[in-house]
């Protein structure tokens, strides 16, 4: 059902009104819509159904493990339906083995398991990182 002249006045006049008050969340919301994370959406409730056919045919049949299944794909299709999806974060590798991510300002990201490193070893290179970046 279309909407009247007067409910799409008022629906322009609240988007300039949301433009004008907050344009940066006004173009995030125009950029990143559900559009994006349609496909997500459809698969975890696609999970979500298909673990719920499975938790009524356990119950049908007495398969408890069946059931313990379906329980488990429900959960995990209502997780990933509702989860945003996670950019791959790009950067470059410098001569010393450290990542420069490219969204971090240059920041060399932590670095990776050294081999031959002893526990306590790794416990105080974190506790210098640390100390360094003074984020506590």
């Amino acid at each position: 059902m279309p909407l009247s002249e007067h409910e799409q006045k008022v629906l322009q006049q609240m988007e300039q009104a949301l433009y004008a008050e907050d344009p940066r969340f006004a173009s995030h919301i125009t950029n990143h819509g559900l559009g994006r994370n349609r496909r997500r959406l459809i698969l975890g409730v696609v999970g979500v159904v298909a673990g719920l056919a499975l938790v009524v045919l356990s119950a049908l049949n007495g398969l408890i493990w069946l059931g313990a299944v379906g329980f488990a794909l429900m959960v995990a299709g209502g997780a990933f339906a509702f989860t945003p999806a996670k950019k791959a974060a790009l950067g470059t590798v410098d001569a010393d083995g450290t990542v420069r991510r490219a969204s971090t300002g240059g920041r060399p990201a932590r670095p990776t398991k050294r081999r031959g490193a002893t526990f306590m070893q790794r416990l105080e290179e974190r506790w210098d990182r640390r100390r360094d970046d003074n984020t506590w």
